[in-house]
């Protein structure tokens, strides 16, 4: 056997490993944060509906895989969220207040976020540049598939809790605290890309970074409403957490941690230094623009 075939052999191993392990930790994380649950078929309903997500990514993998293609990636992640809620919301059915407002907000962001994505790889021509090594590589890929079901069940436990929870609890400070911030996250992720959208429409800004609306006043304004959003549905669902399901604040921590550590302003900003490291005011935009929590802009 000749050492790249070992290597490729050993590549393969790590991961399937790491999906193995990603597994793990996703269905092991949902057992303990759905300890209050309703229970389905025998297990927490937060459980099965982890269980879900991973069969929706792994049934999508499979053709992608075949075809090495990624152009449904984001979309699958946008159904996976829609099927984990619906699943949860049916078998919990009826629903208190509290929780047909937190199913309904997941619902509307999914749906929204969905179809951006959507539109914007086929406006790219269909290709994503994070997929382009991984997607000839099944083992790999598959690792990103699994990794997606890890995301949907991680940022939506504090949702899902809310709706599977044996308890109720009234109306309170905290539900409209909690409804205001994701009002406020929702709009600033909506007019921040829609600003983005319009402003690569134009063709004099080719070549151009944005600095204007809401990105004058964060270098990621859409991040910052994504992390915010999650946020008030956490201090929604305050009132419901005890025992093991305070795990459940882990929902806006993992998504600040996505967006600022992993794959979100790292990846970008790296993208904008090769671009316009060099240029005076893009400069000067990095030294007087917030990084993501936003303030006025400065003058």
């Amino acid at each position: 056997m000749s050492s790249q075939t070992k290597r490729s052999f050993k590549g393969a191993g790590q991961s399937l490993l790491t999906a193995v392990f990603a597994t793990a930790l996703g269905l092991g994380f949902a057992n303990l944060a759905g300890a209050n649950s309703i229970n389905m078929g025998g297990y927490s309903a937060v459980f099965v509906c982890a269980m879900l997500a991973f069969a929706v990514n792994w049934l999508a993998f499979i053709p992608s895989a075949l075809a090495q293609k990624d152009t449904y990636y984001d979309s699958v992640g946008a159904l996976t969220y829609l099927s984990v809620i619906g699943v949860a919301a049916s078998n919990a059915w009826p629903l208190d207040t509290r929780a047909m407002v937190v199913a309904a907000m997941v619902g509307i962001w999914t749906i929204r976020l969905g179809s951006f994505l959507f539109s914007r790889i086929h406006a790219s021509g269909g290709a994503d540049q994070r997929f382009e090594k991984i997607k000839v590589n099944p083992p790999r890929f598959l690792v990103a598939w699994t990794l997606q079901a890890v995301w949907v069940i991680f940022t939506a436990s504090a949702t899902l809790v809310v709706i599977t929870s044996r308890q109720t609890a009234p109306l309170d400070g905290l539900f409209w605290a909690g409804a205001a911030l994701w009002v406020i996250g929702f709009a600033f992720e909506v007019v921040a890309d829609s600003q983005k959208r319009q402003f690569k429409k134009v063709p004099a800004n080719k070549d151009r970074f944005i600095d204007t609306g809401l990105w004058a006043w964060s270098q990621h304004p859409n991040y910052f409403g994504e992390i915010m959003l999650w946020f008030g549905i956490l201090v929604i669902a305050f009132p419901l957490l005890s025992g093991w399901s305070w795990l459940a604040v882990i929902s806006p921590i993992f998504v600040y941690l996505l967006l600022t550590r992993v794959s979100g302003v790292n990846l970008l900003d790296g993208i904008a230094k090769e671009r316009w490291g060099d240029d005076p005011s893009y400069q000067a935009y990095r030294k007087n623009t917030p990084v993501l929590f936003p303030r006025p802009p400065k003058g």
